[in-house]
């Protein structure tokens, strides 16, 4: 589509890299929002600074996965390793490291960790939504050959997408089901019947999501047991199955105390 989002003399603002940072800065401001109107009980400067070391290692466990599943290329070149302009972001590995992360700093400074992950996990969507557009502007994470009438064509030489094939748009497929859940999950956030059910429904969706995307993806795949599952799939059915039991886990924690809150106030 187009790659490259305007020139300013000899520099190129590249569509991938933008609409990254656009989601990330909605994302933040999605999340002071809605952290005033909720009953969080951090302050403003603990949750930046949270959301800063979130980005951050996301950012780094998102490229470091990448390389991971093209190490013979990036061994050959380490240098490209620190060029994001073109794409190569994958995901899971920024969650997981964020997650990791976030664990630790929210341990540390005794924060009410689920409360936080529920205010948090729509704006991952909503940020996923927007960096799913610059997937798609760049042609990275492209989809497979297809017929359908809705398949798009890449023809700017400097996609990243197999050129003049009709392919799936992938990237806006999940775009558009990012979308959605966030306005789901923020529904859910004033109705939700215990601390951490938001968080857990949207990894338990996007793992849903992504393992039948990847089923159209046409980019290189890294493999876990081919050709049966890639990386990102076989990632996303142990995340799946995590998160089901962490809801069952968590309400019937919230049962428990319930019940212990009624034995010791009849």
């Amino acid at each position: 589509m187009f790659p490259i989002l305007f020139r300013l003399g000899p520099l190129r603002i590249y569509s991938y890299g933008a609409f990254v940072i656009l989601g990330f800065a909605i994302g933040t401001v999605l999340v002071l929002y809605r952290g005033k109107g909720e009953r969080v009980s951090v302050s403003f400067e603990r949750l930046v600074d949270l959301f800063f070391y979130c980005i951050l290692s996301a950012l780094i466990g998102a490229r470091g996965l990448y390389v991971l599943t093209h190490l013979d290329f990036y061994l050959n070149k380490p240098l490209a390793i620190f060029n994001l302009s073109e794409g190569g972001l994958v995901f899971y590995g920024g969650l997981l490291l964020a997650i990791g992360v976030s664990f630790i700093y929210m341990k540390r400074h005794r924060l009410p960790i689920w409360r936080i992950a529920d205010l948090v996990a729509p704006s991952i969507s909503l940020g996923m939504a927007f960096g799913k557009v610059g997937c798609f502007m760049a042609g990275c994470c492209y989809g497979k050959e297809t017929s359908l009438p809705w398949a798009v064509i890449f023809r700017d030489p400097n996609s990243l997408a197999r050129l003049h094939t009709p392919l799936h748009p992938v990237q806006l497929y999940e775009s558009v089901l990012h979308l959605a859940f966030t306005f789901f999950l923020i529904k859910k956030s004033k109705k939700k019947a215990f601390e951490g059910e938001v968080f857990w429904l949207f990894l338990f969706l996007y793992s849903i999501t992504r393992f039948l995307t990847e089923m159209v993806r046409g980019d290189p795949r890294g493999f876990f047991f081919y050709p049966l599952l890639s990386i990102s799939q076989g990632i996303g059915v142990f995340l799946a199955f995590l998160s089901i039991f962490m809801l069952f886990y968590l309400k019937r924690l919230k049962r428990g105390e319930r019940v212990g809150g009624c034995l010791r106030n009849p």
